[in-house]
Formats: C-alpha cells, structure tokens, sequence
C-alpha cells in the first residue's frame, strides 16, 4: 500500500506515513482472543488492513501475566503504527484490559456480532470532546474525602481516565444505607438534560454521589458517556 498523500510505500496497510508525516488511518478494531487478536484499519469507514497477532498461552501460572503482557504489547505496537483517532475493541476482557493499558488514544469496549459494523455506525453518531487531563486535574468540589480507600480512588481513576469527562466534584458521605457484603461498588446514574450523569460509590453502609461532569451536550450523548464508564468500572471489577 502506498501513502495517500505522497504516494511513499508503506510498510503495512494503514500505517502513518513518516514521509509526510500523513495518517492513512483513522480507526483501529481489535477484536480479542486469549490465543489471537485480529487488528483491522480502517480509514473513511473503509478497511485498508488487517493483520493477527498470536500467542501460545502459558500453562504455568507465574509466567501467565508476563505471556499476557508481551500478547498485549504487540498488539498495542500494531495500533501505535495507525496513529488512529479512536482504538474499539471487543472479546476478551483480560486482553482488551492489558491492551488499554499500553495505549493513549480513545479507547472503547464494543459487544456486536460485527464489530466492524458496529464501529461504522457508532462513528457516525455526533462526536464529543476529548478533555486531555489527568485524575488529579478533573478531581475539584468543596468535598474532598472519598469512601472506599484504594478501590474507591480507583474508581474515580477508572471514571476520570475517560476521555469524555471534564471533571469530577465529590458529594458529601451519607452512612445510613444498608450495608453491602460486596465491597466497594460504583456505578454511574441515568445522564440528566445536561449529559451529566453521578457516580454512586457504595461501601458497606456508607455511599457517596459524586457528580461527573462530562463534554456531552444532553440527555442522549450522555447516556453514551454513561454506558461506558458503567462498561469501565466492570472491567475494573467495580461495577454493580
């Protein structure tokens, strides 16, 4: 395949031409197995690429997470050739989780027969802001204490590390809830007018409401929002 800009011979179907320093892909849909990916480019909502990425699984379990790690990273070095605007992904949670966790573009989690399908028509819904700051930078409100100890603050990192949340203002602690056997718990809440939607953190008999500000405009692009961070904190094993 050649550049589309310059006509530079590319190396792989897709890949950001270093010549004039031109993207020949917008999107990347990874879609997972505990033995194989398949990573497939798509540029216009057309693919220009695909190409598997393979392992042989280890048996024994103190060299399972190295063999996942170097799987992941792989993976992770086939997208980084893209440059691609947004990364989708669907099948294995364990291999999705350990590829997120190597790259820096907007990541989603897809569940469809046809992923690709299912990219294409999520792409053409209206697309929302990415806000490019850290946990630390969204965290702000009068409330600074979070319930839960480390799995709570891991759940406001799991929520503030999506792409579309501007800022997250911790509420005020209500402990006369039932209590729960499950540990710390979080799920976000139905988006209001505003694409805003709140975070629930349960622990024991104490919750907290934290308010998630987001860039969607209204009701329906937050419930995407919504849906996403419900799909994170699963993933995180956080969810309700």
């Amino acid at each position: 395949m050649e550049c589309r800009c310059c006509a530079s011979p590319l190396d792989r179907p897709g890949d950001y031409c270093l010549v004039c320093r031109s993207e020949n892909a917008d999107t990347v849909v990874i879609e997972c197995a505990h033995d194989r990916a398949s990573v497939t480019t798509l540029f216009d909502e057309e693919v220009v690429g695909e190409r598997t990425v393979t392992t042989n699984p280890e048996t024994e379990e103190r060299w399972i997470p190295t063999e996942r790690r170097n799987f992941a990273g792989r993976i992770a070095d086939e997208v980084r050739r893209k440059r691609p605007e947004e990364v989708y992904a669907t099948g294995d949670r364990g291999v999705i989780n350990a590829v997120r966790g190597e790259l820096r573009y907007p990541f989603y989690r897809i569940e469809d027969d046809d992923p690709i399908e299912a990219v294409r028509r999520k792409r053409g819904e209206p697309a929302l802001a990415v806000v490019e700051a850290s946990a630390a930078e969204k965290l702000g409100g009068s409330h600074s204490t979070l319930i839960g100890g480390r799995d709570g603050r891991r759940a406001i990192q799991t929520v503030a590390g999506h792409p579309h949340v501007k800022k997250i203002i911790p509420g005020p602690i209500d402990a006369g809830g039932s209590g729960s056997q499950s540990g710390v718990r979080a799920k976000a809440t139905r988006a209001d007018e505003r694409g805003n939607v709140r975070l629930l953190i349960r622990d024991g008999s104490s919750v907290q409401e934290n308010r998630i500000v987001t860039t969607a405009g209204d009701r329906e692009l937050g419930e995407r929002v919504r849906a996403d961070l419900n799909e994170a904190l699963s993933e995180a094993e956080l969810g309700e």
